[in-house]
């Protein structure tokens, strides 16, 4: 029997309408939940993609960690999301106006991936493996 059944990764955002249509646009992709407090974005039957506003995960961690607005704008997380055509990806990027952190290139470890980051800073990497 497996032990993990799904990946459920939560990213928490300043602003959860602007965090959902910045994905549902770099994405491609409309959401599987959208209410207040959670949006989520599902990638496969094992994966999913959750924006929690700040305030709600202040909520449950009730002050014993660090509060995330303490981080805000830099980079905590990234999403890297293999993709068939990464120039395609590229383009979408630039005409939406993403925060373009570094253009497509071939990567030391195999890749040929781009960066950008979301309006909270975390990086999100598009990226197809290079054929050997």
């Amino acid at each position: 029997m497996k032990r993990f059944q799904k990946v459920h990764t939560i990213l928490y955002v300043t602003d959860q309408t602007a965090s959902t249509e910045f994905y549902r646009r770099i994405l491609g992709m409309e959401p599987v939940l959208d209410v207040a407090g959670m949006t989520e974005f599902e990638f496969s039957d094992y994966f999913t993609l959750g924006l929690m506003p700040r305030s709600s995960i202040n909520k449950i961690l009730q002050g014993k960690t660090e509060d995330p607005a303490s981080g805000s704008g830099i980079p905590r997380c990234e999403l890297y999301l293999y993709v068939d055509d990464t120039e395609a990806e590229y383009q979408n990027a630039v005409a939406l106006n993403a925060k373009v952190l570094s253009a497509p290139a071939n990567r030391d470890w195999g890749d040929h991936a781009f960066y950008l980051a979301d309006p909270d800073g975390h990086i999100v990497a598009f990226a197809k493996q290079l054929k050997n």
